[in-house]
């Protein structure tokens, strides 16, 4: 199986390298921001560069959409996996029109409100998970798999 694993640096890489017993099974090709966290967290990995910052950001959006169709032409995942943040949006939206599944993972620390990127991607996730009981209320159909931390 062919992964892409997708997301912003920081916090939510740390939750895609908790990942790392399932994800290492497989071949992968990696998204995220080029910063020192990353980039010591993913030496080694296949790696493409996104560009950010990306929340609110129209320009890097554009940049990133290209980017995504770019990198799924090349890299024909079979399964593209998210932990956020907006970054993981245009590769969400364009695996509609290529034969990806899709799997969002929301993060560990929003419990009562819905991430801007988990409401942007949900309609075009295959499969919705989150880590605490609270957080099925805000996305029904959800699936609990409990804290990565």
């Amino acid at each position: 199986m062919r992964l892409l694993l997708v997301s912003s640096s920081g916090g939510h890489l740390a939750q895609l390298m908790c990942l790392r017993s399932w994800w290492e099974k497989h071949d992968r090709h990696w998204v995220t921001f080029d910063t020192d966290d990353a980039v010591a967290k993913l030496q080694g990995e296949e790696v493409t560069w996104a560009h950010h910052p990306t929340t609110r950001n129209a320009r890097n959006l554009l940049r990133n959409t290209a980017q995504a169709r770019r990198v799924l032409e090349r890299t024909d995942p079979d399964v593209i996996v998210s932990t956020g943040a907006a970054v993981a949006v245009p590769y969400f939206w364009l695996s509609k029109w290529r034969r990806s599944s899709t799997v969002y993972l929301e993060v560990y620390d929003r419990i009562e409100t819905p991430t801007l990127t988990g409401r942007l991607c949900r309609p075009v996730t295959d499969l919705f998970l989150v880590q605490w009981e609270e957080q099925r209320r805000l996305y029904p159909s959800s699936v609990l798999v409990g804290e990565l931390w």
